[in-house]
C-alpha cells in the first residue's frame, strides 16, 4: 500500500470547463464504488483555485444529485494555520464552495483544528481523528478512497514545500511545517497517507504551471525539490492545454 509505486493517467484537456467536469465524473464515478465496496466514500480535499471550481460544479444542479452525500466523509490533505473564518482557511473555502450547498451531514465533515495555537497540536488531534475514523492499529495507514491535490507553482504540493523536511516524513500521519517562504506553519498529510490513497487526482490548470508540471513528470527525481514527485501511488492528472504545453507526452 503505502509506499509503492503504482499506475499513472494523464489527461488534457482544451478548457477549463471540460477538465472541471472529468474531475466531477471521477467523483461521482469513485463515489458510488466506495459506497458500493465499503458503506462510505473517504475524501481529502484540497485547496486553491481550481479545485474551487470543481467543488461549485459538484453542488451545482449537474451534479449535487448524483452524490451519496450522507455516505461521504471529506477531509483535508493540508490546511494553512489559521481559523475556520479565515479568508486563506481551505477549510473556508470548501464551506463556501461545495458544503454549504449540499446534504452532507455535520458529522461527516472532518476538518483540521488549525485555530490551535500550537500546530503541531493540531497535527496530532488530527492524526487521532484518522486512527479513530479509519480504526487503525499502530502501524497502520490509512487508505482513503480518493485525496484531490494540486501543483504550486514551486512544485509543491498538499503542504509539502521544496527543501522541508515534511517531503521525508514516513512515521507521521499529519505534520506541521514550518514554510519559510510563506513565515507560517502548515498542518498537512504526509507522503505515506498520500501514497495509500485508492486515487489521487491532480487537478493542474494554467500557463504558470507548465514548468513545474514538466519538472514533476519528466525532470530528473529529486522530491526534495518538486515535492509533488513524492507520490507515487495511483495518480490521475488532469491537465489543460496551459499547463501542458512543455510536456513531451502531450505533444
Amino acid at each position: 500500500m503505502a509506499g509503492m509505486s503504482g499506475t499513472i493517467d494523464i489527461r488534457v484537456f482544451d478548457t477549463l470547463p471540460e477538465l472541471m467536469q472529468a474531475a466531477a465524473e471521477e467523483v461521482v464515478r469513485g463515489a458510488a464504488q466506495a459506497v458500493r465496496d465499503r458503506g462510505c466514500f473517504a475524501w481529502a480535499l484540497s485547496g486553491g483555485s481550481t479545485p474551487r471550481d470543481l467543488y461549485r460544479l459538484l453542488s451545482g444542479p449537474l451534479y449535487r444529485d448524483r452524490l451519496p452525500w450522507s455516505d461521504i466523509h471529506v477531509f483535508w490533505g493540508d490546511e494553512r494555520h489559521v481559523p475556520p473564518e479565515d479568508p486563506d482557511s481551505n477549510f473556508r473555502m470548501a464551506r463556501e464552495a461545495m458544503l454549504d450547498a449540499v446534504p452532507l451531514p455535520a458529522a461527516n465533515i472532518h476538518r483540521i483544528h488549525a485555530e490551535e495555537p500550537d500546530a503541531e497540536v493540531a497535527a496530532k488531534a488530527y492524526e487521532t481523528e484518522l486512527r479513530e475514523f479509519f480504526h487503525l492499529p499502530i502501524g497502520e495507514w490509512p487508505r482513503f478512497d480518493l485525496i484531490l491535490l494540486g501543483l504550486g507553482k514551486d512544485a509543491h504540493t498538499a503542504s509539502l514545500f521544496p527543501s522541508g523536511e515534511a517531503v521525508h516524513e514516513r512515521e507521521r500521519m499529519v505534520v506541521a511545517p514550518w514554510v519559510e517562504a510563506q513565515n507560517t506553519f502548515r498542518i498537512t498529510l504526509t507522503p505515506p497517507v498520500l501514497n495509500g490513497a485508492r486515487l489521487v487526482v491532480f487537478l493542474t490548470a494554467g500557463d504558470d504551471k507548465a514548468e513545474p508540471l514538466r519538472a514533476v513528470l519528466e525532470g530528473a527525481r529529486d522530491p526534495s525539490r518538486y515535492p509533488a514527485q513524492i507520490v507515487e501511488g495511483n495518480r490521475l492528472w488532469l491537465v489543460d492545454r496551459a499547463a501542458a504545453r512543455l510536456l513531451a507526452t502531450a505533444a
